[in-house]
This record gives C-alpha cells, sequence and structure tokens, in this order.
C-alpha cells in the first residue's frame, strides 16, 4: 500500500506539473501582446480592461494548485487517517473544510477570469452569483470525480491488485505515451503532437523487439558492446525505413516534411525511448534476482529448519531412555510399563506429528502432559520435589509448530531437580483469540564442573532458532535468571 501511495503522488504531481509547465512555457515563449488579443477579446468586447497575468495566467495557476492541493490533503490525510479509521467526526469536519476551501479559492479565480461579465450583468451581485453558481458546479465535479476514483481503487486493491492484470511495464508505456500527448496539446505544438501521435506504434514494436529479444541476448551471452549496437541500429533502421515508405506513401509529393518527421522520430527513440526501455529491462532484471534470492533464503530456512528438527529428537529419547531407567531401577513393573506407554505416546507424536509445519495446539499440549507424567514417575519418591502443573485449553484452538514448548520444560527438569535439595517446577499455559502463553519456572542448583547435565542444553538453543524461523516480529521470549530461580515467558502471535 505504502509503494502505491508513492506511485499516486508521482502521477498527481506529474499531472500536477505537465498542467503548470504549458501556461509558464507559454508566457515567457508567446508574445503578450498577441495572447492579450487571443484570451482578452470579451474583455474588449464589454469594455473591459484586460491583464493576461491577473486574469489568465494567475487564476489558472491558482484553480489548478487548489485542486492538486485539496486532493492530497483529502486522499493522503483525511481518507487514510480519519475516514478509513471511522473517525468521523473530525474526518468529516476537514473534509467540509477542505471543500469550502476549494470552493472559495475556485471562485476567486473565476471572478478574475470571467471578470468581463461585470460588464454583461446589471449588478456586481449578479456577477458574483454566476461565479459562485460556476464554483459550487465545478467543486461538486472534482468531488464526482473524486469518489468514482475512490471507488476504483477500493476495487482494484479488492478484486485486481496481485493478478498483474496492472502496474506493469506496458501500462507504465502507456501512461508515459498519454502524458506525452498531454504535454503536447498543453504547449500546443502541432510537431510533438504528430511526433508522440504517430510515433506512440511504431515506438512501441521497436521498444518491444528491445526488451524482450536484443536487451536478454546482450545479457545471458555477454555480447561486446558494439555487437548490442548493431542490432539497435538495425532493429531501428527496418522499422525506420517501413514508417517512411508509409509516410511518403500518406504524404505524396511532401517528402522534405516526412524527412524531418523521421528525423524528430529517431531523436526522440535515441534519447528517450532507449534509456527508457533498459531502465525498465534492468528493473525486471532486478525484481527477478530478488525473488530468486528470496526462494533461495526460504530454501536454506527451511533446510536449517528440518536439520534443527533433527537434533532435537535424538536429544530427547536419549533423556526419556534415562528417566525409564531411573525408574526401572527404583519402582516395580507396573510403574515402568505406565512409563513405557508414556514413551510409546510420546514417540508416536514425534513420528505423526513433528514432520508437519503446524499441528493443533492440544497435541502439542497431550505431548507435554505425557513428558511431565514420566518425570513425576522419576521424581515421585522424593517430597522434597514439587510439580505444579495449570494448563487452560480454553481458547486454545490455534495451530503452532510442533516442539516448541517442550524444550523449555525438559530445561527445567534438567536444571530444577535435585534429589538433596528442595526443587520446584511450575509450569503454566493459557491462550487468548490471538496469543498462546507460557510460562515456565524451576529452581536451580550448583551442579559440578564434570556434571554432563551442565550447560543451557540443545534443545533450548534450537527452540531460540526456530521461534526466529518460524514466528520473526510474532514471538515475545522474556527468561530471567538468579543464582536459584530460572522463569522463562513465551508469548506466540499465532495470527
Amino acid at each position: 500500500m505504502i509503494s502505491f501511495k508513492k506511485l499516486e503522488f508521482g502521477a498527481v504531481t506529474a499531472i500536477f506539473l505537465l498542467l503548470i509547465f504549458p501556461l509558464l512555457f507559454r508566457s515567457v515563449t508567446d508574445n503578450v501582446f498577441e495572447m492579450q488579443h487571443s484570451y482578452g477579446y470579451k474583455f474588449h468586447q464589454y469594455h473591459q480592461v484586460f491583464d493576461y497575468y491577473i486574469h489568465y495566467l494567475l487564476p489558472s495557476l491558482a484553480h489548478i494548485t487548489l485542486v492538486y492541493a485539496a486532493f492530497l490533503f483529502t486522499n493522503m490525510v483525511i481518507v487514510p487517517i480519519f475516514l478509513e479509521q471511522q473517525r468521523w467526526l473530525p474526518g468529516l469536519l476537514l473534509l467540509a473544510a477542505t471543500v469550502l476551501i476549494l470552493f472559495t479559492g475556485i471562485m476567486v479565480a473565476y471572478s478574475y477570469s470571467y471578470g468581463y461579465l461585470f460588464g454583461v450583468y446589471s449588478s456586481i451581485r449578479g456577477a458574483h452569483m454566476y461565479f459562485a453558481k460556476s464554483a459550487f458546479s465545478t467543486t461538486m465535479f472534482y468531488t464526482i470525480i473524486y469518489v468514482v476514483y475512490y471507488a476504483g481503487k477500493h476495487l482494484y486493491f479488492q478484486y485486481v491488485r496481485g493478478r498483474r492484470l496492472l502496474m506493469n511495464e506496458p501500462f507504465i508505456a502507456v501512461a508515459a505515451w498519454i502524458a506525452l500527448l498531454v504535454f503536447a496539446i498543453g504547449i500546443h505544438s502541432r510537431i510533438l503532437f504528430i511526433l508522440v501521435a504517430c510515433g506512440g506504434p511504431y515506438y512501441a514494436a521497436v521498444g518491444y523487439v528491445w526488451y524482450t529479444k536484443i536487451f536478454p541476448r546482450y545479457e545471458k551471452i555477454h555480447l561486446r558492446k558494439w555487437i548490442l549496437a548493431r542490432d539497435i541500429f538495425l532493429t531501428s533502421f527496418i522499422g525506420g525505413f517501413t514508417i517512411f515508405l508509409l509516410a511518403l506513401a500518406i504524404r505524396q509529393g511532401r517528402p522534405e516534411e516526412t524527412l524531418a518527421l523521421m528525423f524528430g522520430l529517431f531523436t526522440v527513440q535515441l534519447l528517450v525511448l532507449l534509456p527508457v526501455t533498459w531502465w525498465l529491462y534492468m528493473a525486471r532484471e532486478n525484481r527477478t534476482a530478488t525473488m530468486l534470492n528470496l526462494q533461495k533464503a526460504l530454501g536454506r530456512s527451511a533446510a536449517d529448519l528440518d536439520f534443527l528438527r533433527s537434533q532435537i529428537n535424538p536429544h530427547f529419547l536419549f533423556n526419556a531412555l534415562n528417566t525409564l531407567y531411573g525408574t526401572a531401577l527404583q519402582e516395580n513393573a507396573l510403574n515402568t510399563s505406565e512409563g513405557i506407554q508414556k514413551l510409546g505416546d510420546m514417540m508416536r507424536f514425534m513420528l505423526d506429528e513433528n514432520h508437519q509445519e503446524k499441528i493443533a495446539l492440544r497435541k502439542e499440549v497431550a505431548y507435554l502432559h505425557n513428558y511431565i507424567a514420566l518425570q513425576r514417575l522419576r521424581t515421585q519418591a522424593s517430597p522434597d520435589i514439587q510439580i505444579d502443573v495449570n494448563i487452560n485449553e480454553d481458547h486454545c484452538e490455534h495451530a503452532i509448530a510442533p516442539m516448541l514448548l517442550i524444550p523449555f520444560v525438559e530445561n527445567a527438569f534438567k536444571h530444577g531437580i535435585s534429589l538433596r535439595n528442595r526443587s520446584k517446577i511450575a509450569i503454566s499455559l493459557s491462550c487468548d483469540k490471538e496469543r498462546i502463553y507460557f510460562d515456565v519456572y524451576n529452581t536451580t542448583h550448583a551442579r559440578p564442573d564434570n556434571d554432563i547435565e551442565r550447560g543451557p542444553g540443545i534443545g533450548l538453543n534450537n527452540v531460540r532458532d526456530r521461534l526466529s524461523l518460524l514466528y520473526p516480529q510474532r514471538h515475545e521470549l522474556n527468561i530471567r535468571q538468579t543464582a536459584t530461580e530460572y522463569f522463562v515467558h513465551l508469548t506466540i502471535h499465532v495470527f
């Protein structure tokens, strides 16, 4: 949307300049006395004094500038910031003030442009009423034009954008051609208008050959520049010679004018068409290269994600088997069989769900319950170990990447359990319509330097990387640690 706003601003500003420049151009290049006669004959007819600058140039400049400023303020400020955000009162007040200023400015401009009407109406009030009615009609016309434009823009974003039906190179070329026609009409240049009007199909054909054939061939096989220049010249010569023959057949007996026309066509072709076509071609190539780089980066991210997942599974299996081994030594076969059943459910989850991009959050929660149940088997003989679980599955109909939560719980049991000191682990999970909230708290205990359980653990490092890959700018991970406590708070924005 931001890029479209920039395009809007550029297009409107270009139209504004194309309308302003001819006015200034004529005031500098044309004879002022001749223009006094051309534009002031009605003033002279009704015995009014006419001044080209006061009664034509300045009112025209003011009219165009007011319309330009009103469009920008309405389209860039009032509509997006107020009306589209349903801030109706300030939006409507600003809109009414803008329309009122536009109406007043146009009415004042008309009082100068049509000042001869003071000699037509019997009273000054009658002339002012005409200016007011004309300004009102013009303001309403501009308002309707903007409403139609806004409706068209809305339909474009809703039904067209993303289908590549507009905003491509042919559209830009047609827009540039129309702009040149408007410019030629504005400065009343018959020669430029003929060049642009007649040269449009010719330039389109030559530019198409350059864009689709000549430039790609030069880029792909790394030809020398003189070969590129040769191909450009041959293309131009063949197309120009064909146009020359057609022009001679149409304008028989006037070869001098035909040659002058062809010279103008070639000049515009070399000075305007060639650099513009090259710029459009390079812009397309840059976009293609950017897309390829993004696809490669996405492929690397997917490969890294698969690698991280492959690291998580063996690590957890190692911990789970150690837990079952300790349980088998301490408890009877009934608890061991229960532990094996829990482990079987977890292994089934890892085989069926872990390879998917997203799973239902309830499946991840079931995996957590099984893991915690296994850990309770290992620690149930110690009364100094407290394990609190508060999982509220209300509003938890979300999908989540698998194996995101378990590393935090695994880390808590890894560093928070001591058979010699009082230990506590607290796990909580809740959801709302857009987020998942997950908290893990555990006590920490000093371990010998040769203890294999020292260190942050591969699972916790991996989950940090996975969160960055899967939920960039959409997760918050806060970890606080003291000498005796470790707290993790994770929020995932699922929408």
